[in-house]
């Protein structure tokens, strides 16, 4: 079972996004769906929860959210180019309001000098209405500790925080 603080987290992104009478999609790589549970762990989360996609190979990364080829070649899948496309992708493919993707090194293998185990990036989309050229991508990079387990925990957590953050920015505008 999540621990509070994370229930707490998504039960205050759900709030918000019921207040504003917007919707949700995620996508995720090194998460693992672990996001997407977490948003589906609050009762009622089907009022603006659209869907998530768990795209963990560089293929389903393309097939499913349009993440480029050169983003992927050029960065690499961890990194902020790639989660604004997993992000913005999955907004769009899904017809939601925000997107929100992570993508990272979980470990214990698979860092580099550059990007060491637990190295994480978290994109945040919002759609903006058409026409306006409002529409937004922010990503975050974020550096964890820990097993696997514990990375993937926080990203989880820290990637709900962020939307959380910008939900509650949109809300004053």
């Amino acid at each position: 079972m999540a621990s509070p603080e994370v229930l707490t987290v998504s039960t205050r992104v759900g709030d918000a996004l019921r207040a504003a009478g917007e919707t949700l999609a995620v996508a995720e790589s090194c998460t693992g769906g672990l996001v997407a549970s977490r948003v589906t762990d609050v009762a009622g989360s089907s009022d603006y929860f659209e869907r998530g996609f768990v795209t963990y190979a560089n293929r389903a990364k393309q097939a499913a959210l349009g993440v480029s080829r050169e983003a992927l070649d050029a960065h690499g899948a961890v990194s902020a180019e790639v989660a604004a496309e997993l992000a913005a992708g999955a907004r769009d493919v899904a017809g939601t309001d925000w997107g929100l993707a992570t993508t990272g090194i979980a470990g214990p293998g698979g860092g580099t000098p550059e990007k060491p185990v637990g190295t994480a990036f978290v994109g945040v989309a919002r759609a903006a209405p058409w026409g306006s050229g409002d529409s937004t991508v922010d990503v975050r990079r974020h550096g964890f500790e820990g097993d696997r387990l514990a990375v993937k925990a926080a990203v989880a957590e820290t990637a709900l925080s962020t939307l959380l953050e910008h939900l509650e920015a949109a809300a004053v505008d």
